[in-house]
């Protein structure tokens, strides 16, 4: 059985070696969030556009300002966006204000907390060495020069730095669409009133969620029944997508179909079991060129199992390198001890202590329980090699996210 790092490479690998064409599509910078750029953002000018301040102050001459007690005479005031037509000329200054131009004949910026003011009478109390508190035309990108590289996940900087040149719409790669299956008699609606015996649906929005911030398109497929010909449709329905991802049906009860029915539409299976806890019985495979990921369906294992696996396809697939997860060192709290060889995935309550983060598991009842796992913001990670931890020793731990 593989370990969930070797698991994690595999779906990469086959993921990637899909020959599905990486379509091109154009959105508003607005709804660029997330997604994968699939052209330049070029430089539309010179940034910054002309010698800008970065301080409010007073623009000299730095050849006046070589000594503590210099004194100028102020011939106006810039602030950004402002224009003076004037040339500071020798023992004269500018009042300027965080980012504005700098005035022609100046050359450096003094800070107003190392001077004093006299009426129009400005004494300098610090020396000023040339470019002081200045960025100059061009220093951060020239006209021309590549902002955003194709293949770049727009976060909110990289937004931030196309609408700054006007590159307002914005080419990039088309989303992969992931369809959501949920399976099981006892599943139903999460707006229906469960019977004694039912469960509501939840793994459909949280992996509908997950599927989201991972940048696919979701398409609801509802529940299957535990039923071979029911299943079978609602499977062929997903295989219409890139992704299919199931729920539930994949242990090894004598109702657990999805295997046996991806099977017989001609899968191939690339791993159906993972050494973890909780998500042991994860299923990965193609089927008619499509992905296909068969999760636990405890809401606990579907959560882990999908952040493991899904979301690394969705990354391949939308165009972009697959995001590393995010493991952090933190020293634990309590004591720790489990069993098996597998690597546990344990709810957790990180915090910060000053710079030093802290974890402690919490108590919990085992993969069904949402409860727990809603209290907890990440997981502590306990591998086999290590089944024993005793508080004050430092382990790994993978934020939940958007807890943290």
């Amino acid at each position: 059985m593989l370990s969930y790092t070797d698991a994690r490479k595999k779906v990469i690998e086959v993921a990637g070696s899909l020959p599905r064409p990486l379509l091109r599509t154009e959105v508003e910078i607005e709804q660029a969030f997330g997604r994968i750029l699939a052209a330049p953002v070029l430089a539309d000018r010179d940034y910054p556009p002309f010698d800008r301040s970065t301080r409010d102050g007073f623009a000299v001459r730095s050849a006046d300002a070589q000594a503590p007690g210099a004194q100028l005479d102020c011939v106006g005031e810039l602030r950004a966006g402002g224009h003076l037509d004037v040339t500071v000329l020798p023992g004269q200054c500018v009042e300027i204000m965080t980012g504005a131009a700098l005035p022609r004949g100046a050359d450096a910026v003094v800070m107003i907390e190392h001077t004093k003011r006299e009426g129009q009478t400005i004494t300098l109390e610090r020396a000023t060495q040339s470019g002081d508190h200045i960025v100059p035309r061009g220093t951060e990108a020239r006209a021309g020069a590549l902002l955003v590289a194709p293949k770049t996940r727009m976060g909110y900087a990289e937004m931030a730095l196309a609408a700054q040149a006007g590159a307002t719409r914005l080419e990039v790669f088309s989303a992969p669409r992931l369809a959501i299956l949920s399976t099981g008699d006892e599943v139903v609606g999460a707006r229906s009133k469960p019977g004694p015996l039912q469960v509501r649906n939840s793994n459909g929005i949280s992996i509908e969620i997950l599927a989201r911030t991972a940048g696919a398109e979701t398409f609801q497929l509802g529940n299957a029944p535990d039923e071979k010909g029911a299943l079978r449709a609602a499977i062929e329905r997903g295989l219409e997508q890139d992704i299919l991802v199931l729920s539930g049906g994949v242990s090894m009860g004598k109702y657990d179909l999805v295997e046996q029915v991806l099977a017989d539409l001609g899968a191939e299976f690339h791993f159906t079991g993972v050494s973890i806890r909780p998500g042991r019985p994860a299923v990965f495979g193609t089927c008619r060129g499509k992905l296909v990921f068969g999760l636990p369906g405890n809401p606990v294992s579907t959560m882990v199992t999908f952040e493991l696996f899904v979301l690394p396809a969705v990354d391949a697939l939308n165009g972009g390198i697959p995001r590393p997860l995010p493991v952090f060192r933190a020293k634990l709290s309590t004591p720790v001890r489990e069993k098996g060889p597998v690597t546990h995935f344990l709810p957790a309550r990180i915090e910060w202590e000053g710079r030093e983060a802290h974890v402690t598991q919490l108590p919990w009842q085992g993969s069904g329980d949402i409860v727990a796992l809603a209290l907890a913001n990440g997981f502590l990670i306990v591998g086999p090699e290590r089944p024993e931890i005793a508080p004050g020793e430092w382990v790994d731990v993978l934020p939940r996210r958007g807890a943290i």
